[in-house]
């Protein structure tokens, strides 16, 4: 998670995103005009740039170079932003089912010793430590 706040973090001035991209000024406000990358802006309206916004122009970039016009970049950036949507929205399905199934095994593993909890050769469980298990 800490590297995906330093990534989003806006740390370039247009000047050292021009290096790093080698694009032009006006090609980088002209992408902003066209909605394909938004860098933060200072309060003194500077545009900083954050490393995803710079893996951004590149990629338009690459793009770019490949014949894709403005029009095709914006559908194929739109592409990539909605499977990463669905990819996070899986995740996040996979690791709450992951943890249900874990919490569904702890209740059935307590129901187990509760009603086994007399059978020689077993320790009762302690019945008032029991709540924490349960929500």
């Amino acid at each position: 998670m800490k590297d995906k706040i330093r990534r989003n973090m806006a740390l370039f001035p247009i000047g050292i995103v021009m290096q790093l991209t080698e694009l032009s000024a006006r090609q980088i406000r002209y992408y902003e005009q066209q909605q394909l990358i938004s860098p933060a802006r200072t309060k003194g309206n500077q545009r900083l740039f954050s490393f995803n916004d710079v893996d951004r122009l590149l990629e338009i970039k690459a793009l770019l170079e490949k014949g894709l016009n403005i029009a095709g970049i914006k559908q194929v950036l739109e592409m990539k932003h909605e499977e990463k949507r669905n990819e996070n929205m899986i995740d996040e399905k996979t690791e709450q089912k992951r943890r249900e199934l874990t919490d569904r095994e702890l209740h059935e593993l307590l129901k187990q010793q509760i009603m086994h909890a007399n059978r020689p050769g077993q320790t009762p469980l302690n019945w008032g430590e029991l709540s924490r298990f349960f929500h």
